[in-house]
This record gives structure tokens, sequence and C-alpha cells, in this order.
């Protein structure tokens, strides 16, 4: 299969990465020059704009975009949209909020799939976790490709029609939120608890059959070793917050309590303010954690 990925950034670079790996072929384009060239060393094809690679992928084109939710999205669709019909397929795998996937899917002459992508810079080696809605026959057209990006054929399924996906995705990253809150409520009591304790050492264990074992666990172990028991200079800053928003908003509007989302949320909204001293260990657990699923920017003390 041919298919054309638009946008080279870390999520984007690992999507190119597995499709090739899977004998897949790729056209690629960013407005970052340097990452387009790094995909064609990687053995993909380069093209100078949307229009442009719209082009090179002929009759039945299948579309990945991997740029930043919101307006980036829109203006790219805004560009293939002269080049698309009923028979193309685009994935949008950003973390678009549901209802403008619903939109989008509307408005498209292309079949639209959202696509919730889970696993971060770790899906290099691993794969994803893909949640796709939209139409059942663009899912199974796509399958080679999700095949090749998640993590094989138990790594995506389709979860219903337009907005499904992102949908779930949404959900996902409120039950993210709330388990960093408890990772790091636990081991704030640890660390300001009776005994001197090596918090690596205990995550380790932990992570060794015990019950709350879980890949975030073991980033604790990896935050613990790397940053020391007391996190050094991390601070207690948490950012991020827009798919937790939506996942409350949901909640609110359909009537069903999330009480630990709530309190997740409410704890990042409460790190931005916080003033003078170390602040909340489990705040500082939660931005370190960000790091190591993410790759996102470790907020530290001056």
């Amino acid at each position: 299969m041919e298919l054309g990925v638009i946008g080279l950034g870390r999520m984007g670079r690992i999507v190119v990465d597995r499709v090739l790996a899977a004998d897949h072929d790729v056209v690629a384009f960013d407005v970052d020059e340097d990452a387009v060239a790094a995909t064609v060393d990687a053995g993909a094809t380069p093209a100078e704009s949307i229009p442009d690679l719209a082009e090179r992928l002929g009759d039945e084109k299948r579309l990945w975009l991997m740029v930043p939710a919101g307006d980036p999205v829109d203006a790219a669709l805004d560009e293939l949209e002269p080049h698309l019909d009923g028979e193309d397929v685009v994935v949008d795998g950003g973390n678009s909020h549901f209802e403008d996937s619903v939109r989008r899917a509307e408005s498209t002459s292309a079949a639209y799939l959202d696509c919730g992508t889970s696993g971060g810079p770790a899906g290099a080696e691993l794969g994803f976790s893909l949640m796709v809605g939209g139409p059942e026959w663009a899912y199974e057209e796509l399958t080679p490709v999700f095949d090749a990006v998640a993590t094989g054929p138990g790594g995506h399924d389709r979860m219903g029609p337009s907005g499904a996906g992102h949908y779930v995705k949404m959900v996902h990253n409120g039950v993210e939120y709330a388990l960093m809150q408890a990772y790091g409520e636990g081991f704030e009591l640890l660390q300001e608890g009776r005994y001197d304790l090596d918090l690596e050492a205990v995550a380790r264990t932990w992570n060794n059959g015990a019950v709350i074992r879980s890949w975030l666990l073991e980033l604790c172990e990896e935050a613990f070793r790397e940053e020391g028991t007391d996190l050094g200079d991390v601070a207690d800053h948490v950012a991020g917050g827009s798919t937790g928003t939506w996942t409350v908003q949901e909640a609110l509007a359909q009537e069903v309590p999330m009480p630990l989302v709530y309190g997740a949320l409410s704890e990042r909204f409460g790190s931005r303010a916080t003033g003078e001293g170390e602040g909340r260990f489990s705040r500082r657990v939660a931005n370190r954690l960000r790091y190591g699923f993410g790759r996102h920017e470790v907020v530290r003390d001056e």
C-alpha cells in the first residue's frame, strides 16, 4: 500500500518508520524541510506541498494526518479537499475533539477515520494502541497500515462511527490523569511518611507481580532512577489538560460522576498557581511522568 503522511513530528515520524518497515510505500510532507529530508533517508518519497503529495498518490488516496489538533487539521483538509473523492481515505491520528471529527467526517469528500493514538515515543519500538472511528469499509481498507503502526492486529480496532475513535481516546486520557494522580499521591505519602525509602526500589518491587503494576509505574521507577528519590529539581507544575477537560465536560453532559478524573484535572490546574516552596510531590511525579510517556518537556525549578 502507498500511504501519504502529513506531519513528521515525533509521532508522525514513527508512523512513517513503522509503515516503511512493513514494506509499504510512503509519500511524506511537513513544513519542516529537514523533517522531510530525514524521512527520505529512511526510504520515503518527498512531497513539496500538500497538493503535491495528493497528486503523487494517484487514485484511491490513503492519507494519514499527524498534525496538531485544531486549526492545523482543518488547514490540511482545506488543501487536500480539491484532490479528494469518496474512494479516498483520510486518517486523523492526532488528539482532535470528537465533535470536530464528526464535523470533518461530514464535510470531507473522502472517508474520514478519527484515530485516537496512544503509546507515545515508545511506539517507535512497540507500536501504538489505535482507537478508530469512521466507515467500516475504510477501516478495513487501512487495516494493513493499522497493523504496521499498532502493536499488531490486537493493537487497533474500530470503535464505531465517526467520532468514536477520538471519543474513546478522550476518555483514555481522563483515565490516564487519574492513574498518574493516584501513583503521585501514593509516592507522596511514602516520601513524606515514617520511613526513609528508596522510591525506585519501591516502584521496581511493585512492578514485579503487584496488583498495581503498569507501564506508568515502570515510568515512575525510571523517574526515581534518573532524578533521585526526591525528584531533584522537577517542579510542581503539570502541563496539559485539554483532553482531561473534554472528558470532564462530557461527563457533566452525560451526568456521569467522575470525581477521580475531575480531582486529577484540578490538581493540574492548581499546580500552575503554586507559590513559594517545593509544592506537592504528587504533582512533581505527574510532571516527570509526562516526559516518560510523551517526551513532554519537564518543567524544572529555577
